[in-house]
């Protein structure tokens, strides 16, 4: 459950080259090293305009996250300073009554 699973081998077999040998000794042929392997994997290639629509994105994502986490710091705020106005109020009024008695 917790081993980690690794995506599959790239299964592209490379071609080979095979250069014709000529007969003439003064030629030496030259070996040709093998073409890279093709990777199947599609590539995402950005244009001007999905950049700044990729980048705009990002903004507004930000803005509102931050909106989110403000909002929600104020809201803890205020129910903090509402609780500590709650809990004078009660101290002041339990400090009433014990001066009646």
């Amino acid at each position: 459950m917790f081993t980690p699973k690794y995506p599959p081998q790239d299964t592209a077999s490379t071609p080979t080259v095979i250069q014709p040998q000529t007969t003439t000794p003064a030629h030496v042929p030259v070996p040709v090293a093998p073409a890279a392997p093709v990777s199947n994997r599609p590539t995402i290639q950005l244009t001007p305009g999905s950049t700044l629509a990729l980048v705009a994105g990002g903004g507004a994502v930000v803005l509102v996250v931050g909106t989110v986490l403000v909002s929600m710091l104020l809201a803890v705020a205020i129910t903090g300073v509402s609780v500590a106005v709650v809990a004078i109020v009660i101290r002041l009024l339990v400090k009433d009554l014990h001066k009646e008695r």
